[in-house]
């Protein structure tokens, strides 16, 4: 094995003497680079983030920005990343440097005050700034064709700002920030950056980082890694660490041998088969999104109401699913899907229905040294989908209800339906007496009325501090009044 090094603003650098916990938070800071900064350590505020090079969508690489104080650096091992201080240029003769069109909108837009939030923003910013398919809109006042994809949440420039949903401000406030992401132009032919883009990203590489009595590994192909399972049952398995992080910074978590599994080719395909859709279980939920480019509109609508985009460019299915966790996003959406998911092990894979593999609070019909190798929705999809999710905040929000639909709707008779409930019980349920109450019966007001008394029967829902267990007993009837309100609306218009 070579030495784990990560290329930090182009210079390579040694991971070691780091422990494998380590974040790359604290190897950054640890070396000098102090513009990333630690605000929450939970991958909230995005005080932290940095640029990382990845595969790209369309082009052969994006930088992609990334929480890293959850990220553990053997987790970049062979990787390039970009701090807020890499951003900016400095000339051959040792000159002030030169500032990044992001840090110079920034600043002369008064988008920083006490400026501690101000390097993450940046390099959230930046990867908007540097995301291919960005492309600028007219000037509202030209007319609404010139104008087409401008609105509250998107810049005249094409900047989304909910590239920016994972960075909070608590001084200087948000609109001379959007002021600046809106201001910000196209990348030039000479920026080092944007050619990079058209470069292939970083090979994936092994490592075996130990120190200290504790191991980081990640192998070459799946099947290496299925057999280091067999052997290390005990091994804590990552993908984009955004769980995991929260564990090692919050409740000191400290594994013995964690295995990385992100960069496994295996794991990152996406096919489109004759009657189902296969997704990769570490490909991100970034990637995922632009993949299918809202060909499944249900998980269209799930993408940007799961955490923030710094979330989603390392969240993945498989983690999301592997945690077994009643209040994940994306299990009601899957189940409403009708999703499977494959299942491997070193004997080989079998398909599990996602409505048979939760079988209690975190925990699952996976079996030691088995892992989610993809996930499957089959084809074609209902017509009538909606999520929604009842959360204390609009955005960047654990849910206190989750509801997946999906309904074949056909001369005003629910022919099909399909519910997926979370946060209403120990695991993420189907509400089956819900979908028993719609089928065949039509999709009328009387209909729903009569089902949404059943779907507040639903599940065991408790008392916590985000709900009452009668609110979200009634959460559960409204999301469905309001999935008819909604599709009579669309059917009237």
């Amino acid at each position: 094995m070579t030495e784990a090094r990560i290329t930090v603003n182009g210079k390579e650098t040694p991971i070691s003497p780091a422990a494998p916990h380590t974040t790359v938070l604290d190897f950054l800071r640890e070396r000098g680079l102090t513009g990333t900064k630690e605000g929450c350590a939970e991958g909230e505020c995005g005080a932290c983030s940095v640029l990382v090079a990845r595969p790209g969508v369309d082009k052969p690489t994006d930088w992609v920005a990334v929480n890293a104080c959850l990220v553990p650096a053997a987790a970049l091992d062979g990787q390039e990343v970009i701090t807020s201080e890499g951003l900016a240029t400095v000339g051959e003769d040792g000159t002030a440097p030169t500032l990044h069109p992001v840090q110079e909108e920034m600043a002369v837009r008064g988008g920083s005050q006490c400026g501690y939030c101000t390097p993450g923003f940046i390099c959230s910013m930046a990867s908007e700034y540097y995301r291919p398919d960005r492309c600028a809109h007219g000037d509202p006042a030209d007319g609404a064709d010139a104008a087409e994809g401008h609105d509250a949440e998107h810049g005249p420039n094409g900047f989304d700002l909910h590239a920016l949903s994972g960075n909070l401000c608590r001084c200087t406030g948000y609109r001379p920030i959007r002021d600046a992401a809106f201001a910000v132009g196209e990348p030039t032919d000479e920026d080092p950056l944007a050619q990079r883009r058209e470069q292939d990203p970083p090979a994936a590489v092994a490592t075996e980082y130990a120190q200290d009595d504790a191991t980081f590994l990640r192998k070459s192909t799946l099947a290496e890694t299925l057999r280091l399972l067999r052997e290390r049952p005990d091994a804590v398995v990552v993908a984009g660490s955004t769980d995991y992080g929260v564990e090692v910074n919050i409740r000191s978590r400290r594994a013995d041998c964690v295995v990385a599994i992100d960069r496994l080719a295996e794991l990152r395909e996406l096919r489109v088969e004759s009657d189902h859709i296969e997704i990769g279980a570490a490909l991100t939920l970034t990637e995922i999104e632009r993949r299918l480019d809202g060909d499944v509109p249900l998980l269209a609508e799930l993408f940007p109401q799961f955490a923030s985009r710094l979330i989603r460019n390392g969240a993945t299915f498989g983690g999301n699913l592997g945690t077994g966790s009643p209040i994940g996003d994306s299990p009601p959406v899957l189940l409403a899907l009708e999703a499977s998911l494959v299942l491997a092990d070193a004997d080989g894979e079998r398909v599990v229905p996602l409505a048979d593999y939760f079988t209690g609070y975190r925990q699952s019909v996976r079996r030691p040294g088995e892992l989610i190798r993809a996930v499957r929705i089959p084809t074609p999809l209902s017509p009538v989908t909606a999520f929604h999710k009842i959360a204390k905040r609009r955005f960047d929000d654990i849910s206190s209800v989750a509801v997946g639909f999906a309904l074949d709707i056909q001369d005003g008779i629910v022919r099909k339906a399909r519910i997926g409930l979370g946060g209403v019980a120990a695991t993420p349920i189907r509400a089956l007496a819900t979908e028993a109450a719609l089928e065949g019966e039509p999709w009328s007001e009387e209909t729903v009325e009569a089902a949404a008394r059943v779907l507040r029967g639903e599940g065991t829902p408790m008392d916590d501090h985000r709900a009452s267990s009668l609110y979200r007993s009634a959460m559960l009837g409204q999301s469905l009044l309001k999935l008819h309100a909604q599709t009579t609306e669309a059917v009237s218009s």
